[in-house]
């Protein structure tokens, strides 16, 4: 991977926000239109895409092949590029599919790039109400037509005053969604459905933990960089690398990771 110098974190973050630049702009004029269509991607289920999502990362894709083409690219919509620098843009051009289908306005563009180790920027984007959420390379900003500033995780302590999010209520295997109960069974407050919104959140210092499982690595890289740049962690339900995807909690300290792990990893 080539090294970060100063100027090359500079073009990587100007790259990045242009992505998303071009992404809510194929995007949107497909949001909330009457007889939107999706096609299902997956076989016993529902896993919806639509012509925004392959636009989205058309767009990206191109604004890439012009800025950055020696860099590598892992969509969601379109597989893997290789490429010779060493860095890899890894694409969802909409995190929360079902959400932007259904009307909800918590749907976002997942930016990251990094290298083998994991992403060293991302950005958490949603077009329509026109937050955007920026961590690593120096970065850790949100800004939004009500304001904008840094973002910092909050010193929640104990599970019983914890917020916890979690996309589906079913979250994953029979053994991972007790697991999730267990931690839930704990918090303050358990809300769902808000998909990639939460990890922004999150940064935000508006809730504690997200716990998710079955992610791959286009869902977690963009808010990975966002949350750990704001000063939370992001790991697998073990504590190790989270980057690939699979299990995931993201936590806004060391105190309350550690409280959620030990639940999530109970038997008996």
């Amino acid at each position: 991977m080539e090294r970060i110098s100063s100027e090359l974190a500079d073009d990587l973050i100007a790259t990045a926000e242009a992505l998303a630049d071009a992404a809510g702009a194929a995007i949107l004029p497909h949001f909330r239109s009457r007889g939107l269509s999706a096609d299902n991607k997956q076989a016993g289920g529902f896993d919806p895409v639509t012509i925004a999502d392959r636009a989205a990362e058309e767009a990206m894709r191109a604004v890439l092949a012009e800025r950055r083409p020696q860099d590598a690219i892992l969509g969601e919509e379109f597989g893997r590029s290789d490429g010779t620098s060493g860095l890899t843009w890894v694409l969802d051009p909409i995190d929360g599919t079902r959400g932007f289908l259904s009307g909800t306005p918590t749907w976002g563009v997942l930016i990251a790039v990094g290298g083998p180790d994991g992403p060293a920027l991302g950005i958490v984007d949603q077009p329509y109400t026109r937050e955007r959420f920026v961590g690593g390379l120096g970065r850790a900003d949100w800004t939004g037509p009500h304001g904008g500033g840094a973002l910092r995780v909050r010193d929640t302590t104990a599970l019983s005053d914890a917020i916890l999010f979690t996309t589906f209520p079913e979250v994953g295997t029979t053994e991972e969604r007790m697991a999730f109960q267990r931690v839930a069974a704990q918090a303050k407050l358990t809300r769902y459905g808000t998909d990639c919104y939460a990890y922004a959140l999150l940064a935000m210092g508006q809730i504690d933990l997200v716990i998710e499982a079955g992610l791959q690595a286009y869902d977690i890289q963009g808010p990975m960089a966002v949350v750990q740049a704001a000063g939370g962690l992001v790991t697998d339900w073990q504590g190790g690398a989270a980057h690939q995807g699979g299990r995931v909690i993201a936590a806004a300290n060391p105190a309350i990771h550690a409280a959620a792990l030990e639940l999530l990893n109970a038997t008996g």
